[in-house]
C-alpha cells in the first residue's frame, strides 16, 4: 500500500477511500466493538498519574489497534495514549509515525455520553496526512486522506458506504464548537470577544468532524490536549477543506517529543477565510 505524497494539494474527490484508509477504518471499528463489549459487561476505571481516567475499554481497544497495526504497517513507529507517554517509540519526529488514541473522551464514556471516539492518524513531516475517527455508539466513522492519492474526506456509517463530506462557507452567526468538560476561562473570554455565535458543546474529536461535515464553523482550544487527541480529527478536517493553526497562527505540528507530545492551543476552522477573526 502506498503511504504518502506530502507535496500534493488537498482536493475534493467523489472517488472512494483507498485500501489503507478503509483498512484503518475497519481497525478502528473493531476497537469500537471491543469498547462496547466491555461497556455492556461492566467496566473498571482507575486514574492515571496525570489524573485522567483510564478504563478496561481503553486498554482493550489499544490492544486491538496495536495488533492490527502490526499487521498493516509493521515497520511504522506508534505513539499511543496507553503506551509510555514519557518515552515515545520515536527518535525522529520527521519520519512517518502513527498516533493512536484508543478511546478519546474517556470522561464522556464513563458518564454515559455517546461522544467518545477511537482515533488513528498517520503523521508525515510532522503533519497528519491520514486520519480515522470512529464513534462506537452509532457506528459512524469520519476519515480523511491528504496523501495526494485520492485526497478527500468521507463519512462511513454502519453500512460501510463512504459518503464524501466537506466543510461549508462560514455562517452568520458562527456555529462554534467547544468541549463539554473543558470550557475554560480563556475560551469563555475569547468567545465573549468573538461576538454573536451559536455554541455547540461536544466531546472528544467529534468537534473536528462536525466542522468537516459542514455542521459547525470554528473550534478554538486554549487548554492543553495531547497529540493523539487531535491528530485524526485534524486530518479529517483539513482533508474536508478546513484548516488547523496553532495559537500563533502557524501550522499545527506533531511529534513534539520535547513536551511529551503535549499540544498548545489551536484554532480549527472550517472556512480558511475565518483566519481574519483571529487577529
Amino acid at each position: 500500500m502506498t503511504i504518502l505524497n506530502t507535496n500534493a494539494p488537498a482536493k475534493f474527490s467523489s472517488s472512494q477511500p483507498d485500501p489503507l484508509v478503509l483498512a484503518l477504518e475497519r481497525l478502528a471499528r473493531e476497537a469500537g466493538t471491543a469498547i462496547l463489549q466491555i461497556k455492556r459487561a461492566g467496566m473498571g476505571t482507575r486514574m492515571k498519574v496525570d489524573g485522567s481516567p483510564v478504563t478496561e475499554a481503553d486498554l482493550a481497544a489499544d490492544a486491538v489497534i496495536a495488533k492490527g497495526l502490526a499487521r498493516l504497517l509493521p515497520a511504522m513507529p506508534i505513539i499511543s495514549e496507553e503506551a509510555d507517554c514519557d518515552q515515545p517509540y520515536l527518535d525522529d519526529p520527521h519520519i512517518p509515525f502513527i498516533l493512536v488514541d484508543p478511546l478519546d473522551g474517556t470522561r464522556e464514556f464513563v458518564t454515559g455520553s455517546s461522544d467518545y471516539t477511537v482515533n488513528i492518524a498517520l503523521i508525515v513531516a510532522r503533519r497528519p496526512v491520514l486520519g480515522v475517527v470512529h464513534r462506537p455508539e452509532d457506528g459512524l466513522s469520519w476519515v480523511g486522506d491528504l496523501r495526494g492519492l485520492d485526497d478527500g474526506a468521507w463519512q462511513i456509517g454502519p453500512d460501510g458506504v463512504p459518503r464524501s463530506i466537506q466543510t461549508r462557507k462560514a455562517q452568520t452567526p458562527l456555529a462554534v464548537t467547544a468541549s463539554h468538560s473543558h470550557l475554560d476561562p480563556q475560551t469563555r473570554n475569547f468567545l465573549e470577544r468573538l461576538g454573536p455565535h451559536h455554541l455547540v458543546q461536544r466531546g472528544s474529536s467529534v468537534k473536528f468532524c462536525i466542522i468537516a461535515e459542514g455542521q459547525a464553523d470554528f473550534y478554538p482550544r486554549f487548554g492543553p490536549t495531547m497529540e493523539w487527541d487531535t491528530a485524526a480529527g485534524d486530518a479529517v478536517l483539513c482533508a474536508a477543506g478546513g484548516l488547523v493553526l496553532d495559537i500563533d497562527r502557524q501550522p499545527f505540528l506533531y511529534g513534539k517529543l520535547e513536551t511529551g507530545c503535549r499540544n498548545g492551543g489551536f484554532f480549527a476552522l472550517g472556512d480558511p477565510s475565518l483566519t481574519s477573526i483571529l487577529d
